[in-house]
């Protein structure tokens, strides 16, 4: 297994997270793996269980996996709904204490949202007040990283273009415990070309430039449904999208992506589909 960018999937856990995430992630050939610890789309926060952490965590130590979590997609800290951000504030923090017990490496979350214009400059206030303190906590107490994903544009995004890194992670005052998820789809939605040769390579170059070396922690890749700006996060099988197979052949020649694992997120119901791009990526990978 290569060291350098590992490949692997977004891996289901229904039926147990050991019992489902392990076997798909050995079928789909992953040498890292991204899991969800509560509903993707709701605020329940389960406890997990136990038993299947421990054989998670182990199974994974003894494949040599690093795991993530992506935390819940309604978590949004810059909402203009008090309720909203609490929840958002509880969810990272169940995700942090999940990815402890589990041996994950970080947990991955939205920019977020003001919503509406009026509400955008108290929306960064709001960031840092929510965000700074599960930070501070997750570095002292040795919890995984948060990682801050950049959304496909639209709707008041606190972050969308890799640009907007440099704005949202000063709100932190550049805390070291907070690094950033690069998602291929979300990039090309939110108007970075992508497709353009050398236009991989012009945007890993801004967002270093926007967010400092070092930062970029993971890169989820995925092709795109729709056209470029379109602000649709619609994930497409790696070439058969509107972004295609070069630009990834790209992504493995950036500097910046060394050492950080890729996860894909491509819709697939079975085995086959992730293992296909996975499959794909290494062979970008080898070359």
């Amino acid at each position: 297994m290569s060291l350098d960018r590992r490949i692997g999937s977004h891996t289901k856990t229904s039926g147990g997270l050991a019992k489902a995430a392990l076997p798909y992630a050995d079928a789909a050939g992953s040498e890292t793996l991204q899991v969800y610890v509560s509903n993707s789309r709701g605020w329940a926060l389960p406890p997990g269980d136990p038993k299947q952490d421990t054989l998670f965590r182990d199974g994974c130590g003894e494949r040599g996996l690093p795991a993530y979590i992506h935390a819940s997609l309604l978590v949004n800290l810059g909402s203009p709904t008090e309720l909203t951000v609490e929840r958002s504030v509880a969810t990272l923090e169940h995700g942090l204490l999940r990815g402890r017990a589990i041996g994950a490496t970080a947990v991955v979350f939205h920019a977020g949202s003001s919503v509406d214009e009026a509400h955008a400059d108290k929306a960064m206030h709001q960031l840092r007040e929510s965000l700074l303190p599960l930070l501070d906590r997750a570095a002292a107490e040795g919890l995984p990283r948060l990682l801050v994903e950049p959304s496909a544009g639209g709707g008041r995004s606190l972050a969308s273009k890799v640009q907007d890194l440099e704005a949202y992670l000063a709100a932190v005052e550049g805390h070291p415990w907070l690094g950033v998820c690069f998602d291929t789809c979300h990039a090309w939605a939110a108007g970075h070309d992508l497709a353009t040769p050398g236009g991989m390579i012009e945007t890993l170059d801004a967002l270093v430039a926007a967010a400092g070396p070092g930062r970029l922690q993971l890169v989820h890749a995925n092709d795109s449904k729709d056209e470029c700006g379109s602000t649709r996060d619609r994930h497409e099988t790696i070439g058969k999208g509107r972004i295609g197979t070069a630009p990834f052949a790209e992504l493995f020649t950036h500097p910046a992506t060394a050492g950080v694992p890729i996860i894909v997120e491509t819709p697939t119901e079975e085995h086959e589909g992730h293992a296909a791009d996975i499959a794909l990526l290494k062979g970008l990978r080898s070359q």
